[in-house]
């Protein structure tokens, strides 16, 4: 039950990936962004997985990973705000590449470049390592509670930015709203660094 409750609040918290899944309901509405948030979901299933089989050991003693992917995760993120801040209101047919929905693959690079995720998933895996008698075991654990809890957490996301994108009419309030997400973005990416 502890794992459960630690799952649900440290994914549906905002982040670099929820956000995300926020812009991407905004603009895509929840059909179009299940891609995105299932590649989340994975992604978070696959890091906590590796933590268990001992990943946290590896990135604690090799400093200069954490910092490549800190650095890493960071860039990719800015980058994502700034297509975000860029992408204007949606037209009725949108045959550019900045109309296309960030899909799975997308989520599963957020994800796993994502240092709240990294932190996350290293700690849950070193605090409940005594709970199970197996490396395999906890992965599975793991990995099954922490991608059911990202999946429901990026679909309240998705589905609020839904009904968010339903309300928005004018291009003013479409780029507010990207402005806004963008910079909520960069701050949580910020928040890594200070």
């Amino acid at each position: 039950m502890s794992l459960a409750v630690l799952a649900v609040a440290t994914t549906v918290t905002p982040g670099p990936s929820t956000l995300l899944a926020a812009a991407s309901g905004v603009r895509y509405g929840l059909i179009g962004s299940l891609p995105l948030a299932a590649g989340v979901a994975v992604g978070l299933a696959l890091l906590t997985a590796a933590g268990a089989f001992g990943l946290s050991a590896l990135l604690q003693s090799a400093p200069s990973l954490q910092l490549a992917i800190k650095v890493l995760g960071s860039v990719y993120l800015v980058w994502l705000a700034w297509r975000i801040f860029r992408s204007g209101a949606p037209k009725m047919s949108e045959d550019t590449d900045g109309g296309r929905a960030m899909g799975f693959a997308t989520g599963m690079t957020v994800l796993l470049l994502a240092p709240k995720a990294w932190m996350m998933g290293l700690a849950a895996a070193g605090a409940y390592a005594e709970f199970t008698s197996s490396s395999l075991e906890l992965a599975l654990l793991l990995a099954a509670t922490f991608g059911c809890a990202g999946l429901g957490a990026m679909v309240l996301w998705c589905l609020g930015g839904t009904v968010l994108g339903r309300m928005l009419k004018t291009d003013a309030q479409w780029f507010v709203v990207h402005l806004v997400l963008a910079i909520v973005t960069v701050v949580s990416v910020a928040t890594v660094w200070f």
